[in-house]
């Protein structure tokens, strides 16, 4: 086996299974993690300042590692996608959505060699990355699963968003008209109603804006009871289906004997 096929097995999300690669998986999630972590302290000014030098070097291993990343995987990728040509094969990773959510992860460190602008807020873009972990073939099941269940119940949510935009759209309309001469300030136009609306459809009720008039205060209790039930619809949608999904696998799944390899019936 040629060094070329050694390290693609590595980087195969689909069909990788070398010894190490769940190692290497870990390592980079791990790397990522110890990044965010990093982004938050470093808004700490005092933390910052103190720990200046230990955080940039963190980002200098971080770039060194993503980017060794990065090359290998355009590298490797006439191996991944034999049934491309070499160019299209490396464009196919390129263009695919964790290509430009690797490439956006290296990008910020070298983006302020050409321009010069503050893009720090983009290395959040490397938690996006976490989502390789899922190609682990114990998560990948489960992953697969989830897929299926939202593919399958997608009409149903569907439905059920659209029946919550329309309240929302409702209830923020008729408390701009009833609140609107109370507090023209705080219910100046529907949209700063919507946002009314939203906090207390989800039940959330941020308490910035609230109706002071007697029917403004009875509309208000009224959304609040139907939110309960609109926007845990979509939820109990997927619960449902979740579950029946679980059940009709397990019914379809084959046992297999260990010993001689065949189907065990019972």
């Amino acid at each position: 086996m040629s060094f070329k096929k050694s390290i693609a097995k590595y980087f195969d999300d689909e069909k990788g299974n070398a010894k190490g690669e769940a190692l290497l998986e870990y390592f980079i999630a791990v790397l990522i993690l110890i990044n965010v972590l990093a982004i938050i302290l470093e808004s700490y000014k005092s933390i910052y300042t103190s720990y200046k030098s230990l955080f940039q070097l963190l980002e200098l291993f971080t770039i060194i590692v993503f980017s060794i990343e990065y090359i290998i995987r355009i590298w490797v990728s006439d191996l991944i996608y034999p049934h491309l040509s070499p160019t299209k094969a490396r464009l196919k990773y390129a263009l695919s959505f964790m290509g430009i959510v690797d490439l956006a992860s290296i990008l910020p460190f070298y983006l302020p060699f050409i321009v010069t602008l503050d893009l720090r807020i983009i290395r959040l873009l490397r938690l996006f990355r976490l989502l390789r972990v899922l190609k682990l073939n114990r998560n990948f099941k489960s992953l697969a699963v989830i897929r299926s269940v939202i593919i399958k119940t997608k009409n149903e949510i569907l439905v059920s968003a659209i029946l919550v935009f329309i309240l929302l759209i409702i209830a923020s309309t008729l408390m701009f008209y009833i609140e609107n001469k109370a507090q023209p300030e705080a219910f100046e136009n529907i949209g700063q109603a919507l946002w009314w609306a939203v906090a207390t459809l989800t039940t959330v009720g941020y308490g910035d804006i609230y109706p002071i008039t007697g029917l403004g205060k009875i509309m208000s209790a009224f959304i609040a009871l139907l939110g309960i039930g609109f926007v845990a619809l979509p939820t109990g949608i997927i619960s449902s289906a979740y579950i029946e999904e679980i059940r009709s696998q397990k019914k379809t799944e084959k046992c297999i004997c260990p010993h001689c390899n065949k189907e065990i019936i019972e």
